[in-house]
């Protein structure tokens, strides 16, 4: 096939379609394979079997294996005449092979002509399916010949694009078919049956009308049954269960679906291995604000002049700021703590869990005693830990980290941040705000790359004005010992360049955490973005393992796991009536710099990358009376809408309380309301809301109707005069 020039094969694939569209529209095939042309030769093609028997069934099966090789839309109509001039067996038989003997010519044709260019041009595309295929072909095959969700003919063409071998092709295909060709054949022989409009009532063709419509829920659960037998082959599962659900790690996404199992009464019990309330409230969001709340304090004070407050002073106590922060920390504590989820009736166990089957849990406990729990349903919850870069010299200098930067109790006079994330971006800002001369190493060509670059400038601009040297385009390459202090030597373009450092924080990212309980040993899979692979209804490979929150991904925020909390735990105890699709068309999320910024929806960078048409209305916060009230009149906020239309793609809004000024937007795109119903919200005078109700103006303006508008100018011309 290699061998073969590629114009060699569209020529051939050319001739051939236009071939097949000649004969079509020539000998009109369309009006022979329609169910009325059936039903009318029905008596003909009956008479022609009873005088050639032998002739007729050789000539059926090959225009039926012609008509599967090349395509032809009629399969069903063809299948539904075998049943009407063969009867159940013979038509089956035929039927059954010719199917499956065209399946596998179309089959060979679209490798032969199709595969080499699509995998050369998409492989990196369909990597993951040759890899699903090579692990479960059969599998996948099987479900869609039992379940057709596209039409057969497109399976045939689409699976000869694929490394799936002809040969397994050809025996899945012959039996998955089988089912399906037995109700339709056995149709063709009702329909056949029918001669006055009472037989339309008659219970052989009532009872074969209803076989064509219960079939595809008959195959949903035929396959529904193979795969749990294939999943969990191997696995010796519970004659009974001690509890309905286990939930592996109290962060946001754990507590969150043990209050929701706990509050149907199902039995629950939470499993945490070391702090209640996860890394948000000990690491991540709850501190971070806390720390960032002090620095902001301070920044006004050195501000104060500009309110006209005169000799204002502020002397930063950086232990106390750390004690503030813990003090914080310790008041939020009893929202998440052991106390509250066990009156909420969770049984919370501390200790750590292991996975040793799809249905138990083993927990060793702190003072080394284990059991083993029996569950119907785990959710996994396992949050993610900072991802530390493979720097060499790193490990020898020693580093701070999201996690570990809450120890601090003295203020690093030189303090160095690896990464321009969110992260990264808050805890540059605090600490050069709170006195420490801070550098900030980002790789990439700006901060925050997920953000428009006119929110990554702005962003680097306020940093920059509170004393950070921001360094973009820069790589860490070691860590060194230069003149007795600790060095990060980074590279830009062709030149090295070492930057003195008392404390180094890594602040890069996170990886999830799938290691170190039973993920291995279960073989569950993972993303190439080593999260836990899940479905739509945040299902693992085992079907009543459910993964969700950081460790699943697609976004690491406290928000998301807990909304994916609510999809997972209703999944796991109602799944068998009613599952649930989790739902990620509306993720807000915000960066608490100063100025905050916020996002929902798509940025004008994605809108572009994805091709999507869109409108940019953008509204100026230097422009509202309260931020020039308050001193803070810088930012912006910018709508995506359809062109034309006021409904919402996306919203980016940079300046103060972002993040609370982008709940409307967040409301108004889950419920499919536009930016006319924004503006025709009454907000009060004078806040910073009033900026949602001027963008949305700013909207209105840009599409007012401007022929009516001077037809209206004439009317009051006229009525002057």
């Amino acid at each position: 096939m290699s061998g073969v020039p590629r114009w060699t094969r569209w020529l051939l694939i050319l001739l051939v379609a236009l071939g097949l569209w000649l004969a079509y529209r020539q000998w009109d095939l369309g009006q022979w394979l329609s169910l009325e042309q059936l039903k009318a030769s029905r008596d003909t093609l009956a008479s022609l079997y009873a005088d050639h028997p032998v002739r007729t069934a050789l000539v059926f099966f090959v225009v039926y294996v012609l008509a599967a090789a090349l395509s032809i839309p009629g399969a069903v109509i063809l299948t539904l005449a075998a049943g009407a001039m063969f009867g159940l067996p013979l038509g089956l038989l035929l039927v059954s092979f010719a199917s499956s003997a065209g399946a596998l010519l179309a089959f060979w044709v679209s490798r032969y002509l199709l595969r080499d260019v699509i995998q050369t041009r998409f492989g990196k595309m369909l990597q993951p399916v040759n890899d699903g295929l090579a692990k479960d072909g059969t599998l996948y095959l099987l479900t869609l010949r039992l379940v057709p969700v596209f039409p057969f003919w497109l399976i045939n063409l689409l699976m000869g694009l694929t490394t799936l071998g002809a040969r397994q092709f050809y025996i899945v295909s012959q039996i998955g078919m089988l089912a399906g060709t037995a109700v339709y054949v056995n149709a063709g022989t009702q329909l056949a049956a029918i001669d006055s409009t009472r037989d339309v009532l008659s219970a052989g063709l009532l009872g074969s009308l209803a076989l064509l419509g219960v079939f595809p829920l008959v195959a949903k659960f035929i396959v529904g049954v193979l795969q749990k037998r294939k999943v969990y082959a191997g696995w010796q599962r519970p004659k009974h269960f001690d509890r309905n659900l286990v939930v592996i790690g109290a962060g946001a996404g754990g507590l969150v679906s043990a209050y929701i199992a706990a509050a149907v009464k199902a039995k629950v019990t939470l499993i945490e291995g070391h702090k209640m309330g996860g890394d948000c409230l000990n690491y991540g969001c709850v501190p971070s604000k806390a720390l960032i709340r002090s620095a902001k304090a301070i920044q006004h004070l050195r501000q104060s002049q500009t309110l006209g407050i005169r000799n204002a002073q502020g002397e930063v106590d950086f232990a106390g700021v750390m004690r503030r922060v813990h003090e914080v920390i310790h008041t939020i504590e009893p929202h998440d703590s052991v106390e509250r989820y066990s009156s909420l009736g969770v049984e919370v166990l501390q200790g750590h869990a292991r996975i040793t089957s799809p249905w138990t849990v083993k927990v060793r406990h702190p003072d080394g005693s284990e059991n083993i729990l029996t569950t119907q349903n785990i959710v996994i919850a396992a949050g993610a830990s900072p991802f530390i870069p493979l720097i060499p010299g790193l490990k020898e200098a020693g580093f701070l980290t999201s996690d570990t930067i809450w120890g601090l109790t003295e203020l690093p006079r030189r303090l160095v941040v690896l990464g321009g994330g969110p992260i990264g971006c808050e805890l540059a800002q605090s600490f050069a705000r709170l006195g420490s001369a801070v550098t900030q190493v980002e790789m990439a060509p700006r901060l925050m790359v997920r953000e428009d670059p006119e929110v990554s400038d702005l962003v680097a601009a306020s940093l920059r004005a509170d004393g950070v040297n921001v360094l973009t385009g820069h790589q860490a390459i070691r860590v060194d010992m230069r003149h007795g202090e600790k060095c990060l030597i980074v590279q830009h373009g062709d030149q090295e360049l070492p930057i003195a450092f008392d404390q180094l924080l890594c602040a890069v990212g996170r990886s999830a955490r799938v290691t170190g309980y039973g993920l291995e040993e279960l073989g569950i899979a993972l993303t190439p973005r080593k999260t836990i692979q899940t479905n739509a209804f945040l299902q693992t490979q085992y079907p009543n393992i459910y993964a969700v929150g950081d460790v699943a991904g697609p976004f690491q925020f406290t928000h998301t796991a807990a909304h994916q909390a609510w999809y997972a735990a209703v999944n796991a105890l109602f799944g068998r009536f009613k599952r649930f699709k989790a739902d990620y068309s509306v993720i807000p999320w915000a960066t608490f710099t100063d100025p905050e910024v916020a996002r929902v929806g798509l940025s004008e960078s994605e809108a572009r990358e994805q091709g999507v048409a869109y409108e940019v209305t953008r509204y100026g916060m230097d422009d509202l009376d309260r931020a020039i009230v308050d001193g803070t009149a810088h930012g912006f906020i910018k709508v995506l809408t359809v062109p034309g239309k006021d409904k919402i793609l996306g919203v980016t809004i940079a300046g103060e309380h972002a993040g609370d000024l982008l709940a409307e937007y967040v409301l108004a795109m889950k419920h499919g309301l536009g930016l006319n119903k924004i503006l025709g919200t009454i907000h009060i005078y004078p806040t910073l809301s009033e900026a949602n109700k001027y963008a949305a103006g700013e909207w209105k303006r840009a599409h007012a109707p401007q022929r009516v508008l001077r037809w209206l100018e004439r009317l009051h011309a006229w009525e002057r005069n």
